[in-house]
């Protein structure tokens, strides 16, 4: 009895003493005291963002700096850190695990930390998707680089997980002739635990350093950790994401203007493996492959271009990552050659017309006083009424073709615009700050929108939410394959095989559903799913054409859509707007046309004759003086096209067309294929002269 009652003695002493102990922060220091007596504490910075009050579980605190959460020991010793998407503002140990609480711009998220593991490294029970934000992906590097030389090694000691502290020790230890304890400090900082992005800036910093084995380890800890964070080779990635992903692209283009080829071959490998569909990867590919070309590797520099030529399967009309663009650039050159030739035939016309008009108008008081004496007599005689039913229809023509290329402007501009948004660009989809900024791009509901909807859910691990999206996408290859996919990680195999040979039926190259029932497909993502996700099924996503329905739908249906209700053209950003306006002034300018067509000739082209002023335009302008036949038409807009891309060159137009005259050679083509407009207008003009002087001949 005496001895149980010393027992409950000594554990009641000790519940007491374990009381008086308490972890708090006061200003940046984390402070274990125990009876008034500071036991250890631990310093953060204020380079490393906001603190949030700490948490004991386990035997364990933990508390949140910026972005991360700390776990310390009870003897004051960093346990371990846990990365997180956003900066760290609650901490809860009261439901049986931390729970952390991370706020973003316009969104909330919540994560479950588990028990710290090797590598100083918290691990995070939910998905955790990085958003291209270098506050959040660059935290590491930055808290770092923030110290100056003589702390480095104090900080290093304090924060053991940063390799970022390892790396600026092991530099310090080469100058100072170490490379013993350099290459120590190398391997301390490729046994630590970071995400991809941090991954990737380290490998950059290794090469600079001159530890180009350690740079390749760590730029393969970066494949490994993408692919467990649900990154995947088939989604785009923009260049404003890569640069808060590392820079890789940057880091590459520096390799390749010093003619470093052995570790520009690393990085561009590392490249085609993760980010093959990078924005703007034809350029640096074909620089690649030039340098290739320059080191007698002609046969690697032409698989280079090949792999590039691929990536433009499944954009807009294969034209590859700069399809908009080219597109955009398209409509330019239409709309202006269009608008040119609208002018040119406008104004021959109207000198044909001038004489006869003032002789009609003259007993109603003239061709301007009519305007408000006998204004419908005197619309009846407008310069366009005296043009034949065909010259009209002309006009009617190139009108309804302006209006289309003006639509495939505004169609091409918005339709760029959606795709370069970063939820779209970031390498994968999902995780809160996706979601807060797709929910921004009001995309339209089609099968596509399903499909993404479901692509984020299964992702983020909620697979009855995404298999509901992905039914309601209907019978669309990519849906079936991705509910193969869902079926096979709930062990229902023939059900998933089912799936996989329906989307196959439907679209037999794709290249998912090929690799799930077991064929190799070439793709860029075959290779990155069997070495980096084993034995697990491979999910379909759109392609860039199916993204481009989702953001601006096709443009023949949004053209027709936005004609029926035209306030739609003024939707958007301020250059839109203003294109907006030019299209409804186009529209405009079509009714006006089609009204015309209506109207009876006001008189017959032998009253009209050939003023020398119609001559002189039908000679400068050719194609105006020949619109009654349709061949007539296509010489006018071929002159129009081949004038409007020499533009450029007297500085009218200053943003790029789909051609341009800077080469010489193209230059030369289009000087010579304008001069064969003059002289095949010349020709027929001549025969048309010739023509017309022997009828006034017989009349006579």
């Amino acid at each position: 009895m005496r001895r149980t009652f010393r027992v409950l003695l000594a554990l009641l002493g000790l519940s007491v003493g374990l009381a008086q102990a308490e972890v708090a922060l006061e200003g940046r220091t984390l402070l274990n005291r125990e009876d008034d007596r500071v036991v250890w504490r631990v310093t953060f910075p204020p380079v490393m963002g906001t603190l949030v009050d700490p948490v004991t579980f386990g035997g364990n605190s933990y508390v949140g700096v910026g972005p991360a959460v700390y776990a310390v020991s009870a003897e004051g010793d960093i346990l371990g850190r846990a990365d997180l998407p956003a900066p760290v503002t609650a901490l809860d140990g009261a439901s049986g695990a931390v729970r952390v609480t991370t706020q973003g711009h316009g969104y909330t998220e919540q994560f479950t930390l588990k028990a710290p593991e090797a590598g100083l490294f918290i691990p995070v029970q939910e998905r955790a998707v990085l958003p291209p934000d270098p506050a959040v992906t660059q935290w590491l590097s930055r808290v770092a680089d923030s110290f100056p030389d003589g702390e480095v090694n104090r900080w290093a000691e304090s924060f053991p997980g940063n390799p970022f502290l390892a790396l600026r020790e092991a530099q310090q230890r080469q100058k100072a002739g170490d490379s013993y304890a350099a290459l120590n400090n190398v391997r301390r900082a490729l046994s630590l635990q970071m995400p991809f992005p941090a991954w990737t800036r380290l490998a950059a910093r290794l090469d600079t350093a001159g530890f180009p084995t350690a740079a390749d380890l760590a730029l393969e800890r970066a494949k490994r950790d993408a692919a467990a964070r649900g990154l995947d080779p088939e989604i785009p990635v923009s260049r404003e994401a890569l640069k808060a992903y590392g820079d890789p692209v940057g880091y590459a283009a520096t390799l390749i203007s010093q003619n470093r080829l052995p570790r520009a071959e690393v990085w561009m490998s590392f490249l085609r493996d993760v980010y093959p569909q990078f924005e703007g990867h034809d350029a640096l590919y074909r620089r690649y492959a030039a340098l290739l070309e320059a080191q007698d590797r002609a046969g690697e520099a032409e698989e280079w271009r090949q792999f590039a030529r691929n990536q433009r399967s499944g954009s807009l009309y294969n034209l590859g990552s700069d399809d908009t663009a080219t597109l955009r650039d398209t409509a330019r050159l239409a709309t202006l050659a269009l608008l040119l030739s609208l002018v040119a035939a406008m104004l021959t016309l109207s000198a044909r017309a001038w004489r006869s008009q003032q002789e009609d108008t003259r007993t109603f008081g003239g061709r301007y006083r009519s305007l408000w004496q006998r204004p419908m007599t005197r619309a009846r005689l407008n310069l366009m009424s005296y043009a034949s039913f065909s010259e009209r229809l002309m006009l009617f023509t190139l009108g309804a073709a302006l209006l289309v290329t003006l639509g495939g402007w505004q169609w091409a501009n918005q339709t760029r615009q959606g795709l370069l948004a970063p939820a779209l660009n970031m390498g994968t989809y999902g995780g809160g700050w996706y979601a807060a900024n797709v929910e921004d791009l009001n995309l339209r509901v089609t099968p596509d929108t399903a499909i993404l909807a479901g692509l984020a859910a299964q992702l983020d691990g909620d697979s009855t939410t995404a298999r509901q999206s992905f039914l309601q996408a209907g019978q669309d290859a990519c849906a079936l394959n991705n509910l193969g996919v869902i079926s096979q990680e709930r062990d229902d195999k023939p059900q998933a095989l089912e799936y996989y040979r329906a989307a196959l039926a439907l679209r037999p190259d794709l290249t998912a559903a090929q690799y799930n029932v077991g064929l190799n497909p070439a793709a860029p993502g075959t290779d990155f799913q069997k070495k980096y996700r084993p034995g697990q099924p491979r999910l379909c996503y759109p392609d860039r054409r199916n993204m481009a329905r989702m953001v601006s739908g096709d443009l023949s249906v949004t053209l027709r859509r936005d004609l029926v209700n035209p306030l739609n053209f003024l939707q958007g950003d301020p250059a839109g707007q203003r294109l907006g306006w030019v299209i409804l002034a186009a529209f405009a300018h079509l009714l006006l046309m089609a009204f015309l067509l209506l109207i009876p000739r006001a008189a017959t082209s032998a009253r009209l004759g050939r003023p020398g002023m119609y001559r002189m335009l039908a000679f400068l302008l050719p194609g105006a003086g020949l619109l009654s036949s349709p061949w007539g038409g296509m010489l006018l807009v071929t002159w129009a096209a081949l004038v409007t891309t020499l533009l450029p060159l007297t500085g009218l137009i200053r943003f790029p067309l789909l051609v341009s005259p800077q080469d010489p050679t193209t230059r030369n083509l289009i000087l010579t294929a304008l001069l064969g407009t003059y002289i095949i207008n010349t020709i027929i003009l001549s025969l048309i002269e010739a023509q017309y002087l022997r009828r006034k001949r017989e009349e006579k």
